[in-house]
């Protein structure tokens, strides 16, 4: 969090008089106390990130009260070291009644761990296989796919990672007994696989294993001739980033990925990603240039590619929605608010994922602009749905709503709203 600072006081109170505003003014202005706000500009109390951007937004300040308030950006998560497709065996816990875990292992690590001691097994056929088999598996595994993608909407992470971890394994396996054009579809749609599961286990709040997962379909779409992945690996990281309200090395990831050698979809998602980091930085023209900039990318359509879609395949007007996003982290909740409004109304409500990731962000955004109680109308629905996709990243906006809805404990709605969101907002998704 910001620390106090006698130097972010002082340019706040001189945009403040600049513009003509009481404290009373800017208090009613972002929804925040005259008394805090005294304390802020007297460099006594922090502010709050959300109170940084309400102001920055209020003053017309672009990113300059912004950049005074942000701490020094934390190192950028590694990026996994490059590894070869067949570089370590995999080994799965699971458990009916406890924690189940994966860990890679090298071939010599899983012999001296006595690992062959489990049960164990493979198929007797040494030859390749036939061209119909594979055919057959790339359908059915494309398929399954699509359904594992719609079940993620609806279920916690932790019940479809072993299905989807085995299926990858199976597609890496299958390649090697292959002909040389289906072995290169397999482990295209294996690489789609791996980002899948790096996606969910970001959502367990584990970035570091969600690294390592991105790298593996990296890896492995490399090895069936793809390169343009790696493109989309820097968006997946820079996703790390946005979550850690790293401004900086959001936008230089979501850069990278922006090259002219990439597909036009992957530009896109990395334009849109540059957009966030824009927006925590408080730089609203740099924001909306690069949500421009993803519309018409986005719009293409990929030529001929029979592989699943990356990135999101429930967002009717990505751009619309990410637009909703940004406006929040720009201090403009109301406008964020109407936008959220308009695109969850085209998502499907099967996609309930997905509704609750912008749900939360829309009650955010309705707390932020002083309708407390709209907000908790928004929010109540939503609790069911939070508890059952268990998200880390949808509850680090928990916390955020929870904070300021904490700021308007007198409202009856926000007390009778408030046990069940304390718990949800505290709770651990690993």
């Amino acid at each position: 969090m910001p620390q106090p600072s006698t130097e972010f006081g002082e340019e706040l109170r001189k945009r403040r008089l600049e513009a003509g505003l009481s404290l009373t003014g800017l208090s009613g202005a972002v929804h925040y106390s005259k008394a805090q706000l005294s304390k802020v500009e007297r460099g006594i109390k922090a502010p709050s990130r959300d109170l940084v951007r309400l102001c920055d937004s209020a003053l017309d300040a672009n990113g300059a009260l912004t950049a005074l308030a942000t701490l020094a950006a934390p190192d950028a998560p590694a990026e996994p070291a490059p590894g070869h497709v067949d570089e370590e065996d995999w080994i799965m816990q699971l458990s009916p009644d406890g924690p189940n875990r994966f860990q890679p292992m090298g071939r010599r690590e899983v012999m001296s761990a006595g690992a062959a001691s489990l049960m164990t097994w493979r198929s007797e056929g040494t030859g390749p296989a036939s061209p119909a088999s594979g055919a057959g598996m790339l359908e059915a595994s494309r398929s399954l796919f699509t359904n594992y993608r719609r079940l993620g909407q609806t279920v916690e992470p932790g019940l479809l990672l072993p299905v989807l971890i085995a299926q990858t394994h199976t597609l890496r396996e299958l390649s090697a007994q292959t002909d040389t054009g289906t072995r290169r579809h397999l482990l295209s749609l294996g690489s789609r696989y791996a980002e899948y599961v790096g996606w969910l286990v970001q959502e367990t709040g584990d970035d570091h294993a969600a690294l390592w997962w991105t790298q593996r379909a990296v890896d492995l779409a490399a090895a069936g001739g793809d390169q343009a992945l790696a493109g989309y690996a820097l968006v997946r990281r820079a996703l790390v980033t946005l979550y850690r309200d790293d401004a900086e090395q959001t936008i230089a990831l979501a850069r990278r990925a922006q090259s002219g050698a990439l597909p036009p979809r992957i530009r896109g998602l990395a334009a849109q990603r540059e957009a966030q980091g824009h927006a925590l930085a408080g730089d609203l023209r740099a924001c909306l240039r690069a949500l421009e900039r993803a519309r018409p990318l986005l719009a293409r359509q990929e030529d001929g590619s029979d592989e699943p879609v990356i990135g999101t395949m429930h967002l009717p007007d990505p751009v619309g929605m990410v637009t909703g996003w940004c406006l929040v982290d720009l201090g403009r909740p109301r406008e964020a608010g109407e936008e959220l409004d308009r695109q969850l109304a085209l998502v499907g409500q099967d996609a309930v994922r997905t509704q609750v990731r912008y749900g939360v962000r829309r009650a955010l955004a309705y707390a932020s602009a002083g309708e407390i109680d709209h907000a908790c109308a928004l929010t109540a629905p939503l609790l069911d749905d939070v508890a059952t996709v268990r998200s880390a990243t949808v509850t680090t906006d928990l916390r955020r709503l929870a904070r300021v809805l904490s700021r308007h404990s007198d409202h009856p709605s926000v007390r009778q709203l408030g046990p069940r969101l304390g718990t949800l907002s505290r709770s651990s998704t690993s």
